[in-house]
C-alpha cells in the first residue's frame, strides 16, 4: 500500500471514470493527489471519497486547454502538497462520427483538449517534476493516456484517434528529448480499450448510431473485439498507471503499455 508513499500526484480529468479511479488508487498507494477537471461538482465529490477513505486529496477546477488553469493546478500540488513527483494527462474528449459528418470546430475542440492541453501539462510541469526527480530512483514520471485507437485503426473515430495516435508519438519524443536534456523524467503512455464508463458508453453509442446496430448488438461486437472476454474497468488503467508512476517502472520510458483485453492483437 505504499508503492508511491511520499509522492506528489496531478491526475487531469480526475472526476470521474478512468481519472477518478487513478487518483483514488494513487492515494491508496500513499500518494498526494491533486485532481482536476471541469467538473467542479463531482471532482469535488470524488477528492472526499479519497480524504474520507483515509488519503490526501485536493480538487481543482481546471481546463486543460487553459495555460492559466495549468499554472493554477501546478502551484495548488507546490502549495497543498510541496511539489510534483507524477503527471497523469488523462483528460480527454471522445467523438465517434462518420468523418462526413464530422465538422471542423469539432475536430479543433478535439485537438484543443486531446493534445494541445496535454502539451501544455508536459511543458509546464516538465521543469517541477526535473526539480524534485532526484528523491527517486526511477526520477518523475509523466503518464499520458492515449488509446487502443492511437495504436490501430478505428472505423467512426478517424478525429478522435488522429488525436491519440498524436499522444503516443508525443510521448516517445518527449521522453527522448529528456534523456537528451539530462532530465530524470520517464514519460510514458496507455493505451485502454473499451472501458466500462461513460466514455465507453459513448463509443457503443456511435458504434450504434454509424452501424445501424441496436444496443444488445453493438455490446456483442465490442465483446467479440476483446479476446479476454469483457471489457476494461476504470481499475484495469489505473492499476497500469501505478505502476509507471512507481518505483517498478523504473527503466521504462517512451514505452506504451496497452491495456485493451487483447483488442489490438487482432
Amino acid at each position: 500500500m505504499d508503492r508511491l508513499k511520499g509522492k506528489v500526484a496531478l491526475v487531469t480529468g480526475g472526476a470521474r471514470g478512468i481519472g477518478a479511479a487513478i487518483a483514488a488508487a494513487m492515494a491508496a498507494e500513499g500518494a498526494s493527489v491533486v485532481l482536476s477537471d471541469v467538473l467542479a461538482e463531482a471532482g469535488d465529490a470524488t477528492a472526499t471519497t479519497i480524504r474520507v477513505e483515509g488519503g490526501q486529496a485536493l480538487f481543482v477546477q481546471h481546463d486543460v486547454t487553459s495555460e492559466v488553469d495549468w499554472h493554477a493546478a501546478l502551484d495548488a500540488a507546490e502549495s497543498e502538497f510541496g511539489g510534483l513527483d507524477v503527471l497523469v494527462n488523462n483528460a480527454g474528449l471522445f467523438l465517434s462520427r462518420r468523418l462526413e459528418d464530422t465538422g471542423v470546430d469539432e475536430m479543433n475542440r478535439m485537438l484543443a483538449v486531446n493534445v494541445v492541453g496535454l502539451m501544455l501539462g508536459c511543458k509546464l510541469a516538465l521543469p517541477r517534476l526535473a526539480r524534485r526527480a532526484g528523491r527517486w530512483e526511477g526520477g518523475g514520471s509523466i503518464v499520458n493516456l492515449s488509446s487502443v485507437a492511437g495504436l490501430v485503426g478505428a472505423s467512426f473515430q478517424t478525429v478522435y484517434s488522429m488525436t491519440k495516435g498524436a499522444v503516443r508519438l508525443f510521448t516517445k519524443s518527449l521522453a527522448m528529448e529528456c534523456g537528451d536534456l539530462g532530465l530524470a523524467v520517464r514519460v510514458n503512455s496507455i493505451h485502454p480499450g473499451v472501458i466500462e464508463t461513460d466514455m465507453g458508453q459513448a463509443v457503443a453509442k456511435g458504434q450504434m448510431e454509424a452501424r445501424g446496430m441496436d444496443e444488445a448488438r453493438v455490446r456483442r461486437f465490442l465483446l467479440a473485439g476483446h479476446p479476454v472476454g469483457r471489457l476494461g474497468r476504470p481499475k484495469d488503467v489505473a492499476d497500469a498507471a501505478v505502476f509507471l508512476a512507481s518505483e517498478e517502472s523504473g527503466f521504462m520510458t517512451g514505452s506504451e503499455l496497452v491495456v485493451d483485453g487483447g483488442m489490438s492483437a487482432r
